[in-house]
Parts: C-alpha cells; structure tokens; sequence
C-alpha cells in the first residue's frame, strides 16, 4: 500500500466542553507511535494502560508478564500500522486510555491524502481546550472539578485548586507547543519536500 496523509480527529468522548484535535499523519504510522502522538497532541502524561477498540475487538500491546492474555480475545498490535484499522473516509475507531478513568477517544479518519502544504507530519492543525488532569476521574469527574472551579463559594474550591496545576485553564490550548512536542519525539516524522 502507498503511503497516504490521514487527517484524523480525535474527540475526548462525553466532554463538555468539547476536546479534541485534528490531526495529519502517514498512513503507515504504527500503531504504538500513533498512541504517542495522541498523548502529545491530547496533553495526557502517557502513564497509564490504553487500547484501540475497532469493531468489538481489543488493540492492546502484549507484556510478557501477563498471564491472562490467552484467556482473552485480545490482539496484539505491536506491528500494526493505523492503515490496518482505519481504510477509508469516515472509518473510526476507538482509544481508551486509562483504564480506571476510561478517558475514551473518538478517533475518525476524515480525509486522506491532504496536507501537502505542511512542512512536517505528524502534525497538530487545529484543536480546541485542555486536556483534563490526569486521575480526575474521567468526564464525569472532570465535570465536577470544571463546576468547582467556576464558584469560588463551593466548599471544595480550595482544595481542587490546591490540587491542580498552577494558572490551570480549562481552555488553553497552543497548537505551536503541541507541534513542538510532536517535532522533538521520534515519530518518523518526515520531511514532505
């Protein structure tokens, strides 16, 4: 298969307000990298467990210790490109990551074969909000953080404040950063000239 652009959105599921990011990559990305560029992209610290879930199969990669994995219907994706999931316009699948938060991740492939006027990719063109505090609970979670922090009279507000990181700001969100990050990781970013 040739190597094609994806340009693929990637949507934080039941958050409000809405985080996501539009993203381009190479067809032949694999999928532990792919992962990588989504915690880059996304703002996670990439500590904790993830997988892709596509068509009511599990996309996990296998760790020699775990005993249980013959016992389950798991793949192990660890040769797998994202061309192997996503095929064509409008294919989606799904990232969890954190599997007692359960921050799941709409991922659509909404176009292929743009961005030829990027220098980079992968590279970030668009995107909207922070991404929540790792361990906050997943969106229900955040939720409630994000309403704490919007009435200073709650009698929680000190100690979610305390708690968070400084100057935090539910809707920050710097594409330039995001690019850098993904520039100074090894991604296989390649140069389109």
């Amino acid at each position: 298969m040739t190597n094609k652009i994806y340009q693929i959105k990637i949507e934080l599921k039941g958050s409000k307000p809405k985080i996501w990011r539009r993203i381009l990559v190479s067809s032949s990305l694999l999928l532990s990298d792919f992962h990588k560029v989504i915690q880059t992209t996304m703002g996670w610290t990439n500590s904790h467990l993830h997988q892709f879930i596509s068509n009511n199969t599990f996309y996990l990669l296998k760790m020699d210790d775990d005993d249980f994995w013959d016992e389950m219907d798991n793949v192990d994706y660890s040769d797998m490109k994202i061309s192997d999931l996503l095929k064509k316009e409008g294919d989606k699948m799904i990232y969890e990551y954190d599997f007692g938060d359960a921050w799941e991740h709409n991922i659509i492939l909404e176009k292929i074969d743009v961005g030829k006027d990027v220098d980079f990719i992968p590279v970030c063109i668009k995107g909207k909000n922070r991404c929540p505090v790792e361990d906050s609970g997943g969106v229900w979670g955040y939720s409630d953080i994000l309403n704490v922090i919007n009435d200073p009279k709650n009698d929680m507000y000190s100690e979610i404040m305390e708690w968070l990181p400084p100057d935090f700001d539910p809707t920050y969100f710097d594409i330039e950063e995001v690019n850098e990050l993904l520039q100074e990781e090894d991604f296989g970013c390649w140069s389109l000239f």
